[in-house]
């Protein structure tokens, strides 16, 4: 009994007790190789992931020539183009029984297209409804471009 407690316990301290002598140092080595490829792997993907093309979220002067359907789509942000105007992320319905629930006020925001006298082509923005409001007040979407500093080349 004493014997087979012992045996066993040699046993699984050694893994490779099972491998002759003569190729261990080859398994050793086959290992070293493997974990080696793996960790060379694992580096160049990390590497890879941080190479791609960054998130675009406006309109550059490349991708409006080049436009090709749903490859040429762009993320936006949704506000005001003009006054800036986001949604309100704050605001609470108070209920009956006096419950605040969180809820978002969206900007309520339209695809408008003014003619810029400047340019001398019709110019393509998306405005809040006070932003078109704005527009007419300053009588021409160049002097409202001016007055809050908006670059029409852009658009």
């Amino acid at each position: 009994s004493n014997d087979r407690t012992s045996s066993l316990y040699h046993a699984r301290q050694t893994p490779l007790s099972h491998c002759s002598e003569k190729k261990r140092p080859h398994l050793i080595a086959t290992m070293k190789s493997t974990i080696t490829f793996l960790l060379i792997a694992l580096i160049a993907a990390t590497a890879s992931a941080f190479t791609g093309t960054p998130l675009q979220t406006s309109r550059s002067a490349a991708s409006r020539h080049s436009r090709s359907g749903a490859s040429s789509l762009v993320m936006r942000e949704r506000a005001c183009d003009l006054l800036g105007k986001k949604a309100n992320r704050k605001a609470r319905v108070v209920t009956f029984s006096h419950k605040r629930i969180h809820k978002v006020q969206a900007v309520n925001l339209q695809w408008k297209r003014f003619y810029s006298d400047d340019l001398g082509r019709n110019v393509r923005v998306r405005l809040s409804t006070k932003g078109i409001k704005t527009v007419n007040k300053y009588g021409s979407i160049d002097a409202a471009a001016k007055k809050f500093g908006l670059d029409l080349t852009k658009f």
